[in-house]
């Protein structure tokens, strides 16, 4: 990878680690729904226009039923569940939980499209589950004011990005990624319009909250998508996919320099379990194998 793209990478996963900053300091005044409404709006106004000079307005109108509806399941729904967790939990938690990602899209793959791992991905996914109880077991107080129900907000996300990865593999394989990602914006803001209209704050928010649902919105989203399909069409998506091991680091480093947030033994150690996991199972790295495993490996 040149400098110019593990820029764009390191840019990439810095971005992504700063949404779960901006997502709490817009939910805490906006409310979950709102907050996952307007910053799916913000990124569709951004990413639209870029869409239609990029000449890719007719491949999103042959496949809009299909990317419209992946928007709810890849956007609408996960947005809403992380503004709700970070209510309860904090920036650094949500953020290696959502590592948790290539858990659930693997595991996903596997039951759905058949797609089998191996000996050393089904070890990463054990390991990989492994962590998540690990790092959720002592938070999973289901009482009032208790975070368990922020925590299985954070995986339900995450099980949500794993459906619609093996969605779209399924169903727009082929389709250009610009207007997967404009379009999935456009279905989850359609998705989302209604909930964030009955549940909009009765006061109005003040500018540090509408400063972070723009900046969520154009940043983390609109142009971060940008540069995931940059990266994707440059360096390969398997080497993109390892952005999933920078943004828990921005994230938890934004929380304790701009929150105070508390980095805790258990999130380092149940990060690293999950990070390991994730490496195993995404075949980032492969356990040492022997005799007729190792000839079998592909």
């Amino acid at each position: 990878m040149s400098a110019a793209l593990a820029a764009e990478f390191v840019l990439l996963a810095a971005l992504w680690g700063a949404s779960f900053l901006f997502m709490l300091l817009g939910a805490a005044e906006f409310g979950p729904w709102a907050t996952a409404g307007l910053r799916v709006a913000v990124a569709s106004a951004v990413l639209l226009p870029v869409l239609v000079m990029a000449g890719h307005w007719p491949t999103l109108r042959r496949h809009a039923r299909a990317i419209l509806l992946i928007g709810l399941v890849n956007s609408a729904i996960p947005f809403a569940l992380y503004a709700y967790a970070l209510l309860s939990i904090s920036t650094g938690v949500s953020a290696i939980l959502n590592a948790t990602t290539p858990l659930f899209g693997a595991l996903v793959a596997w039951l759905w499209l058949n797609d089998s791992p191996g000996r050393s991905r089904a070890l990463g996914l054990a390991i990989g589950f492994a962590g998540v109880v690990l790092l959720s077991w002592p938070k999973a107080d289901f009482s009032t004011g208790g975070t368990g129900w922020a925590v299985l907000a954070c995986l339900g996300a995450t099980l949500s990005y794993g459906v619609a990865a093996s969605c779209t593999k399924r169903y727009l394989t082929g389709v250009h990624p610009l207007a997967t990602a404009t379009g999935s914006q456009i279905g989850a803001t359609l998705g989302l319009a209604v909930p964030t209209i009955w549940f909009w704050p009765s006061q109005n928010p003040g500018a540090m909250a509408w400063g972070s649902i723009v900046a969520v919105g154009v940043l983390c989203t609109a142009v971060a998508y940008i540069l995931y399909f940059r990266l994707i069409e440059k360096a390969g998506p398997s080497k993109t996919l390892t952005v999933t091991f920078l943004i828990p680091v921005f994230a938890i480093g934004y929380g304790a320099l701009l929150l105070g947030e508390a980095i805790t033994g258990p999130m380092v150690v149940g990060g690293a379990v999950i990070l390991t996991g994730v490496a195993l199972a995404t075949g980032w790295v492969r356990w040492p194998l022997r005799g007729n495993d190792a000839q079998s490996r592909p």
